[in-house]
């Protein structure tokens, strides 16, 4: 498979950064903080995940790179991904480029959710 990997916020394919953060503020403004905020409120390190997403938008895999220390924290990092598919599949572009993409965000838990 053709794989390009995210792992960070720049890429010399602009396409490949606006698919990526397209889906970063989805994952971000369709979920509430309430479906974590008691897991949040224990001590926890910020989770690195990794989310592999096939061109129909289908999630392939989803890796924590480092996790929150909290079960429950990422079992619901787990839930919010899959409950957002399908995801937008890839533009035409990006198709002919890629089969799958790797996108590695840094979860921050506060008063809300954001990706970083």
């Amino acid at each position: 498979m053709r794989r390009a990997r995210l792992f960070g916020r720049t890429d010399p394919n602009a396409e490949l950064i606006r698919y990526a953060e397209a889906w970063s503020r989805r994952i971000q403004f369709n979920m509430t903080f309430d479906m974590v905020r008691e897991a949040a409120k224990q001590p926890h390190s910020d989770p690195v995940v990794t989310v592999a997403i096939r061109s129909d938008g289908s999630i392939e895999s989803v890796t924590f790179v480092r996790s929150s220390g909290v079960a429950a924290i990422d079992d619901a990092i787990r839930r919010i991904i899959h409950g957002q598919t399908p995801n937008l599949p890839f533009q035409p572009a990006l198709a002919r480029d890629f089969d799958v993409i790797e996108i590695r965000r840094t979860w921050y838990f506060d008063t809300a959710v954001r990706l970083y």
